[in-house]
């Protein structure tokens, strides 16, 4: 017995395995009930960081199961980031199996043209569509997307219905704070990052590695 268990005492230890033993069972039950096989569209927002992160890793994630993939990034562009440089930089390891397109014009507060904002989120939406209609895309990530909407660059309708109408086993992550409410019902899993604290605030300059 370890020492835990030992300082436990065994009808503590007892009501431990009791619960783990419950825990296991309604676990088992939902992964019995879980029937459907199908791609997901997954929807990440809020003022928080982490919504591209969460995306990116689950492009790593799907390239390691040798998915075929694409990326569009909506309103980053005027600046390299550390995504952009890895996955497009692995000495062509992904060349076959990885579609990457960045295609903003930065911040909208940088280009302070509307015009050329709505151009940039237009030709995006035009690679992106020709993805969500390839059966060959295992998983596509639209990264800033909802900023696009939220700012009505793009028809949100014509969106969601390519959405709607992709391929049955096409995995979509669209990433960016202020996702419509449209998009959100839409969504089969919605992740909200909320802020708490951020370095930003504190004076801290964005970091490559961390921010950038």
């Amino acid at each position: 017995m370890s020492r835990g268990s030992e300082r436990l005492g065994r009808t503590e230890e007892e009501h431990y395995r009791e619960r783990a033993r419950r825990k296991k069972e309604l676990v088992d039950r939902r992964i019995a009930r879980a029937t459907i096989d199908r791609g997901v569209l997954v929807v990440n927002t809020g003022n928080g960081k982490g919504k591209s992160s969460s995306g990116f890793g689950m492009l790593a994630r799907s390239l390691g199961h040798g998915f075929r993939c694409g990326v569009v990034q909506f309103i980053k562009g005027s600046f390299s980031t550390g995504e952009d440089l890895f996955f497009r930089g692995m000495d062509g390891a992904f060349a076959d199996r990885l579609e990457y397109h960045v295609m903003g014009e930065g911040f909208t507060w940088e280009t302070q043209d509307r015009a050329r904002d709505v151009a940039a989120a237009t030709a995006a939406w035009e690679v992106a569509a020709r993805m969500l209609a390839d059966p060959d895309f295992d998983f596509v990530l639209l990264d800033e997307l909802n900023i696009a909407l939220n700012k009505d660059y793009l028809p949100l309708d014509a969106v969601l219905a390519a959405l709607k109408t992709r391929p049955p086993r096409q995995h979509v992550v669209v990433t960016g704070r202020g996702a419509p409410d449209a998009l959100v019902e839409a969504a089969d899993t919605v992740t909200e990052m909320r802020l708490v604290k951020h370095a930003f605030r504190a004076g801290i300059r964005a970091q490559h590695g961390i921010e950038l």
